[in-house]
């Protein structure tokens, strides 16, 4: 049976639960700088939707505020759901954080739906005592 790798104490854990949910309602909520703000200044974000990843602040700024503009535009909200949460630390100090996430599609006027189940590998790393993304790879169990 294979090692199994360190957790984290339960302190930080629930540090990362905490960033995470303010992390997501600030995505969920549209503040597209904010949000973007939660990762460091050359941070990545590898979706499976996009060939290559999104880097930088800059960038990321941009495409949360188009998808936040094509939500409206499509009279839906998303809401990011966070769960199966595990966090690993590494020797360097920064801590793997990896995670299912639902997001659940909200339509003005009608029935919630699942929109899609995807799979969330953070590389999460502290610069002046607070928890920042510098990696995010996505992935889809429907997708290759």
């Amino acid at each position: 049976m294979a090692a199994q790798a360190p957790t984290a104490p339960a302190d930080v854990y629930a540090e990362v639960q905490h960033f995470y949910a303010r992390q997501m309602r600030l995505l969920d909520s549209g503040e597209a700088e904010s949000w973007a703000g939660t990762f460091t200044q050359d941070g990545s974000f590898a979706p499976p939707s996009l060939p290559e990843p999104v880097r930088g602040r800059p960038a990321l700024t941009e495409g949360a505020r188009q998808a936040a503009a094509g939500l409206a535009a499509a009279g839906e909200t998303h809401r990011h759901w966070v769960g199966m949460l595990t966090v690993t630390p590494a020797d360097d100090g920064a801590l793997t954080a990896e995670s299912q996430v639902s997001i659940i599609a909200v339509p003005r006027g009608g029935p919630a739906r699942l929109h899609l189940m995807c799979t969330c590998r953070d590389v999460l790393v502290r610069e002046a005592g607070e928890l920042l993304v510098r990696e995010r790879v996505v992935t889809r169990d429907d997708r290759p």
